[in-house]
């Protein structure tokens, strides 16, 4: 049975910190309540032009969200990533997706995926009939690529890939990757969640290289990561035009299932690349802090590519129970790993609270 979901959509988020944080590793210290570091969200904020194109949009707010809004987004990301605008799907696109997978065969089907993971569209085909098949992450909690091809069967819907995964951070070796993803995409849809491939190698890494070549393949992306807009419920897909044409005539992507705000917030998100790269620079950092003190106690840890690290302590209960005396939220259990921690990486001072219960407890 795969771990509980984690859905989007039930994260209630409030923006981190300004862009100045970033450059000056400074901010101001949150109250002890308010270090919350288990949603993985960008303790950094959004870049300073989205709160700006926010406002200007403010006046427009009795007016519905019209095609050719949703258009100009879609034609901005295919320049992004070297796509054709109709490759392009707007929206937090995984828990839809779900559904239209599992009313694409009478009784729905099974989605493989790694487990412990992010299973917003596994769960979200369930009502149609859709089922999670569960393949249990490798010795180095990175996707077990043999076996997640070995689940693979005529009544498979897709495989579900996270690269970075969640919640281990992995990534996993770039050519076995490569040949895994197009081996499935010959026998099914590959969907590969990329949430945080932004806070690794991007331009190496993505498989949006593969929907470039034509493979069966559909890569996602959120907003609500390096680029702060978690609280707005924004992202998209990049598929093979027949596939992304299936899922627009579904209601995917619709005008009237987005915000105007944030349609105009993606577009000044996505158009500052500097400050995701400070974001990405700044997250790179702070990992490293706590990295070298999780190797300094001798405890295992994962290679945590993503904006969280992700650690086994010797004594996982009583860990837990300092954060929370420390006021810092952490991550929920992720069974079967339940003697394992996910933090979050949060601002220089957050962090500095998370190094002290760790020093405490060393």
């Amino acid at each position: 049975m795969h771990a509980p979901s984690l859905s989007r959509r039930r994260l209630i988020v409030a923006s981190g910190a300004v862009s100045a944080a970033i450059a000056t590793g400074a901010g101001a210290a949150p109250a002890p309540r308010d270090i919350r570091l288990s949603l993985n969200e960008n303790a950094f904020g959004p870049s300073p032009q989205v709160a700006r194109t926010i406002t200007r949009n403010l006046s427009s707010l009795h007016r519905y969200v019209d095609q050719s809004e949703v258009d100009a987004l879609s034609r901005q990301i295919a320049m992004l990533e070297s796509v054709s605008p109709e490759q392009v799907v707007i929206g937090e696109v995984l828990e839809p997706l779900g559904l239209y997978l599992a009313r694409q065969r009478n009784g729905g089907g099974g989605i493989v995926h790694s487990s412990p993971g992010y299973t917003a569209l596994i769960d979200s085909a369930a009502p149609l009939g859709g089922r999670g098949v569960a393949v249990p992450l490798n010795a180095g909690l990175e996707n077990d690529l043999p076996a997640l091809a070995a689940a693979i069967d005529g009544g498979t819907l897709a495989v579900s890939l996270v690269n970075p995964h969640n919640p281990s951070g992995t990534v996993g070796e770039t050519a076995a990757l490569d040949r895994f993803i197009l081996d499935a995409a010959r026998r099914t849809l590959v969907v590969v969640d990329e949430a945080y491939l932004e806070y690794d190698d991007l331009p190496r890494r993505s498989a949006i290289r593969h929907v470039r070549d034509g493979a069966n393949v559909l890569v996602f992306r959120t907003l609500a990561k390096i680029y702060g807009l978690a609280g707005l419920s924004i992202g998209y897909a990049v598929a093979p035009v027949a596939l992304a044409r299936g899922l627009r005539d579904s209601g995917i992507g619709a005008p009237h299932s987005l915000s105007r705000l944030a349609l105009a917030a993606a577009g000044a998100a996505l158009a500052d690349q500097r400050h995701v790269r400070s974001v990405h620079d700044a997250v790179a950092h702070e990992r490293a802090r706590i990295h070298q003190r999780i190797d300094r106690l001798g405890w295992r840890r994962t290679d945590s590519r993503a904006d969280f690290v992700f650690f086994k302590p010797p004594a996982p209960a009583a860990l837990r129970r300092a954060f929370a005396q420390a006021h810092i939220a952490i991550a929920r259990p992720f069974p079967p790993l339940d003697d394992w921690i996910r933090v979050t990486i949060g601002t220089p001072a957050e962090n500095d609270a998370v190094l002290a219960v760790l020093q405490i407890r060393s």
